[in-house]
């Protein structure tokens, strides 16, 4: 059974293309569903400040904060489920569904005018529905590239950066002119007319599971790096998207900030996020991801301290531009650092799910809790406090992780040595750089 599933699993290895036209057409409709998912999440922050000081003006920013965290919660938590089915072949399926649902629940926005209205529509319709696109999205990439793999999804995960910069921008030239409804209506239309590239051309490239895998991984539970990079990811989820929701209602409350310019800083943030979604997977492939990533970490710690004493508009406009860099690799490493910690690339949807569903738990609470914060005196200085700590966290499990790997690493080398000229059994090959 051993010596099967090496040479199935060395099989799968050799079989992936890392190149030609239909690997990057993976990479292209991969581009495009970031486009529709991180996207409108990186975008909630206008629709935050829209409905506190408009919509919704009688709720708190917690109360609001809510419907964009539930949405953020559902792609990641969805992923625990959505993972199994695409392990047994179900990727056009969920692709359809939850281009279906993001449609539907962005258009029906338009006609809501209550905040139960808007949480259902906003919040669980269009969640579900990037919870089915978000995962096959990523996955599907391991099938088709090997020592480019992390190159390959930071390109795609750009498709996100891009998305955030261009539907802020669209919204808040839109609404002043034909109104909420409409405004909605033509960013669903936008978001059916990307989603088609995928629709057509997304599928896999290794020949499905033939073994119903169950919805999570017994044997996960008892791999320390992998559990140990999986909490640093649910502090690191807890903290990311704050500083998006909340930015833009800082600068008109806190700086001196033009409004005209504090309605770009988020579009600032994000087109700053691709070259942070880019270079450091590039990098990544050479050195590691984990390697990337906890130094990033450190520096979105830093840079958070740091905006506990940005007052102007020019200060807070640098801030987004860094801040934009340091937090892109949130997105773009973290499912290529679940592939190099995962035995089997057949099992990487089941493991890869359990990942963002495990942070998905910290984006559910970190953006109502920083709300519930900011009602409190000097409720601005708390909420970039709480933001801090929480990337130092993460910082700290990811270093925990790389201790670990690190040290198992030893423990293979030396068990080779003292096994002398005998050649070892190969069970499953996988990426060494971790």
């Amino acid at each position: 059974m051993t010596t099967q599933a090496s040479g199935s699993a060395k099989s799968a290895h050799t079989t992936r293309l890392d190149g030609g036209l239909k690997a990057w057409l993976q990479v292209l409709s991969s581009f495009c569903v970031f486009f529709n998912t991180w996207d409108l999440v990186n975008s909630f922050g206008v629709f935050q400040t829209f409905y506190q000081s408009d919509l919704l003006r009688s709720r708190t920013p917690s109360n609001i904060s809510w419907i964009g965290s539930v949405q953020t919660f559902l792609i990641l938590v969805g992923a625990a489920l959505v993972g199994p089915l695409f392990d047994r072949g179900y990727l056009r399926t969920l692709i359809r569904v939850g281009s279906l649902l993001v449609v539907f629940g962005t258009v029906m926005v338009s006609l809501c005018t209550e905040y139960w209205q808007l949480f259902l529509a906003q919040g669980v319709t269009v969640g579900l529905g990037l919870g089915c696109l978000f995962l096959p999205s990523v996955a599907v990439i391991a099938h088709y590239f090997v020592k480019r793999k992390s190159a390959a999804l930071g390109v795609a995960s750009a498709g996100g950066s891009l998305g955030g910069i261009l539907y802020p921008i669209v919204f808040q030239q839109l609404e002043p002119r034909v109104g909420f409804p409409w405004a909605m209506r033509i960013m669903g239309f936008m978001i059916l007319a990307i989603l088609i590239v995928p629709i057509c051309f997304l599928s896999v490239q290794l020949p499905h599971s033939a073994i119903k895998r169950p919805f999570y991984d017994k044997r996960a539970f008892t791999d320390r790096p992998y559990m140990t990079f999986c909490v640093g990811q649910f502090f690191g989820l807890m903290a990311v998207y704050i500083t998006l929701f909340y930015i833009h209602l800082y600068a008109l409350e806190r700086t001196d900030t033009h409004p005209t310019v504090s309605s770009y800083l988020l579009s600032i943030i994000n087109a700053a996020s691709i070259a942070g979604r880019l270079l450091p997977n590039f990098v990544a492939d050479k050195i590691g991801p984990l390697n990337v990533l906890i130094p990033l970490t450190g520096g979105a710690a830093v840079l958070t301290f740091g905006w506990i004493g940005i007052h102007s508009g020019a200060g807070l406009i640098i801030f987004c531009v860094l801040y934009g860099f340091f937090q892109g690799p949130f997105v773009s490493l973290p499912p290529t650092i679940v592939a190099t910690l995962s035995p089997d690339l057949r099992s990487i949807g089941v493991r890869l799910g359990m990942m963002l569903a495990i942070s998905g738990f910290g984006s559910l609470i970190g953006e109502p809790v920083a709300g519930a914060i900011l009602l409190r005196p000097n409720g601005w200085m708390w909420l970039q406090i709480w933001c801090a700590v929480l990337f130092v966290v993460s910082g700290v499990f990811s270093v925990i992780s790389k201790h670990l790997v690190d040290g198992m690493k030893k423990k293979d080398q030396i068990l080779v040595s003292s096994e002398g000229s005998r050649e070892p059994t190969v069970v499953v090959e996988q990426d060494m750089k971790r």
